[in-house]
């Protein structure tokens, strides 16, 4: 049973989107989400076949959903506060999809980068904007030729023009670099990863799109399987025992995020550009997790080796693997609620939640959407 703190803090989270999801102005006819594996709803597992294993899934939806997670992710608790259905994944063809209001193009693994030969995920940010024009030209032409027997599934054609482009895309850029790349070198191909992302939102500008939502990169430098791989070093790390080189390139990447963000507004007029600021949501919950009803804010809930990151890199969340004779299983830990890491890589979905009732106070949020957003307080 989760402690009473916790719960307590979980009402006043489901009190927020009550009134968010009330609130006029913050309504959407739609939603088309771009992104990795912080927002993918099943893209990956459509698109390539695979499956992941429980325990991903069982505090919501009870099995496996296609999200790397134990429940619902941010994108979820947004699209919840909007009084919108949960976005369905581009590639999902089973389970009853329904892409009226909306679609998410998100792939876990993705980069912005175009996707290398040896690349995991194929769906890189150029192959999802190209899936979403796809996806629109498809949809108008269903409606236009068929009519009233598409349009409950499918977004009618203002909804294009009205609908929320959102965006939480480039961490995999960022933490694959420091595989085979000097800090400093990844620290100089930030402009270039950038300006794949502006071509492709340019892209949607001509095709309709003038409601951007952008999310900035978390600090993936406490994220467990990256400090299992290059924070054996004690002076690698900082005072919450984060790789200090992994923040420091994400801090980086924001400042110029940021500033693409601005000149996107100035580029275009008729556009409304929201830059939202996930790194300092996310890092006060790490540096202030017991604040908030959480006990562990950087070991996984579901892993594998114990204490103090509980991650194992050869097995993942749910999977039971055999080593030299020896059997290892990630298994779930018993109360979700108190960890904000689910699996080494991923956030749990207390830990969304918390992040999600953050995004929609506003106070994180680069003008001009502040005034079309609740200001809501604890």
């Amino acid at each position: 049973m989760a402690p009473k703190n916790v719960v307590a803090f979980q009402v006043v989270l489901f009190c927020i989107y009550f009134v968010v999801a009330n609130s006029v102005g913050f309504r959407y006819p739609a939603v088309f989400n771009f992104g990795d594996s912080n927002s993918d709803t099943g893209e990956l597992v459509a698109g390539m076949g695979i499956q992941l294993a429980p325990p991903n899934g069982h505090n919501y939806f009870k099995t496996p959903s296609g999200r790397s997670c134990n429940g619902r992710l941010i994108v979820d608790f947004l699209l919840e506060a909007m009084d919108l259905p949960f976005l369905s994944a581009y590639l999902d063809s089973l389970g009853l999809p329904n892409f009226q209001q909306g679609c998410n193009f998100a792939a876990a693994a993705s980069t912005i980068l175009p996707a290398t030969a040896t690349s995991f995920c194929p769906f890189s940010f150029g192959v999802q904007v190209s899936q979403f024009l796809r996806f629109k030209a498809r949809a108008l032409e269903l409606l236009a030729v068929e009519g009233e027997k598409f349009d409950k599934y499918v977004p009618s054609e203002d909804y294009f023009e009205k609908g929320l482009y959102m965006f939480d895309i480039g961490q995999n850029d960022l933490v694959g670099a420091f595989y085979s790349k000097s800090l400093d070198q990844i620290l100089t191909s930030i402009p270039t990863i950038l300006l794949e992302l502006e071509s492709g939102i340019n892209k949607l500008y001509d095709h309709g799109a003038r409601y951007f939502w952008i999310h900035n990169t978390g600090p993936f430098g406490c994220l467990a399987n990256v400090i299992a791989k290059f924070g054996t070093d004690p002076s690698k790390l900082d005072e919450l025992g984060c790789v200090s080189s992994h923040n420091q390139v994400a801090k980086t990447f924001n400042l110029q995020l940021q500033a693409f963000c601005s000149k996107l507004q100035g580029q275009y007029p008729d556009v409304n550009v929201t830059y939202v600021d996930i790194f300092t949501i996310k890092s006060d919950l790490i540096a202030n997790y017991s604040k908030y009803g959480f006990e562990q804010p950087i070991m996984a809930c579901c892993g594998y080796g114990g204490s103090p990151l509980n991650y194992d890199s050869r097995v993942s969340c749910g999977q039971t693997k055999i080593f030299n004779g020896t059997t290892i299983t990630a298994k779930g830990c018993n109360d979700s609620t108190v960890y904000v890491n689910w699996d080494g890589i991923h956030y749990t979905e207390a830990a969304n939640q918390y992040v999600a009732s953050q995004i929609l106070t506003g106070n994180y949020s680069s003008n001009p959407f502040l005034d079309k957003m609740p200001l809501l307080k604890f």
